[in-house]
């Protein structure tokens, strides 16, 4: 027996030893089929993101005209940034419009998702109305917007065929008008697509959750407030970080409805790298702004991370 049974743990041995070499084949096979397939990835990612943002800081360390060559002068593109009033006011400016757009654009699109959050007749035509702004160009709703408030545009018509104006509104004739009508443009174009991204959410959460409060007696109120909200934080804040970020790098909007005006009563934090870099021909200026933005949305998305992982 004790023969037959080393016979058999041999061959079992042997047999394991055998099947090393087809293993590790396989394992590299896999290994480089991965590496084929993040490849393409990579590349992308090198070429259009990491190789500019190094060009960038490199040339936020130089005095760089558009025309000539650049001589290293760091820290002068980052100790003057202090003194650029335009920008100081940009900064006031976009947190401002980031405030509103932000409070206005997640509040707009919570209730379109409570809206359409249960399946009905009329739901389904309802989420695509709401979504089908988002469908549009920024720039192209942008142009579609400067149509409407323009002088004798659409919406003056209208408003004064109803009887709500006596004549013309200076859509964009103060910078508070501006702004304003600016953030309506904004909150068209992205409630949409915020009511999209909190009904996934909202889809997401247990119905027996809120069956076992109705038999508890809970309101609608309540039910929100102690269900809803707590198991949608984690949407909210990936809400939250598309709407700040977006927010801050406004450009788009702006440069298309205003040019930064009435009297730079528009200018945003973009609008001033874009001034400094093609109008001022001062790239390494814009640079070392380019870079200290960057910087801000870093630390911001990494608070907002961890505060993400706390409620997890």
């Amino acid at each position: 027996m004790s023969a037959g049974g080393g016979g058999v743990s041999a061959g079992a041995a042997a047999a394991r030893i055998a099947r090393r070499p087809a293993g590790r084949t396989l394992a590299r096979r896999r290994s480089l089929q991965g590496i084929g397939y993040a490849a393409p990835t990579a590349v992308v990612v090198t070429v259009f993101f990491l190789v500019p943002l190094g060009l960038v800081v490199w040339m936020s360390m130089n005095r760089w005209r558009l025309l000539g060559a650049p001589t290293f002068n760091l820290p002068d593109n980052y100790t003057k940034i202090p003194d650029n009033q335009l920008f100081l006011d940009s900064v006031v400016f976009t947190l401002k419009y980031t405030a509103i757009v932000t409070v206005l654009l997640s509040g707009i699109a919570m209730l379109l998702a409570l809206q359409v959050q249960q399946p009905r007749r009329g739901v389904g035509f309802l989420r695509t109305s709401y979504f089908l702004p988002g469908a549009i160009g920024f720039a192209a709703a942008s142009l579609l917007f400067y149509g409407f408030y323009s002088d004798n545009g659409p919406l003056d018509s209208i408003l004064m065929d109803l009887g709500i104006v006596d004549e013309p509104v200076a859509w964009l004739g103060t910078p508070n008008a501006a702004l304003f009508s600016t953030i309506a443009m904004v909150i068209w174009r992205f409630a949409g697509f915020n009511m999209l991204i909190l009904l996934t959410g909202l889809q997401a959460i247990p119905t027996e959750v809120y069956e076992a409060a109705r038999s508890d007696g809970a309101n609608r109120w309540q039910m929100f407030r102690h269900i809803t909200l707590p198991l949608l934080r984690p949407t909210i804040a990936l809400m939250l970080v598309l709407s700040i970020t977006g927010s801050l790098l406004a450009f788009d909007q702006f440069f298309i409805l205003t040019r930064g005006g009435p009297e730079n009563g528009t200018v945003s934090m973009v609008m001033v790298i874009y001034r400094e870099a093609f109008t001022r021909f001062d790239l390494g200026g814009a640079a070392g702004i380019s870079v200290l933005l960057l910087l801000v949305l870093v630390a911001l998305n990494i608070i907002q991370l961890r505060v993400l992982g706390r409620e997890r």
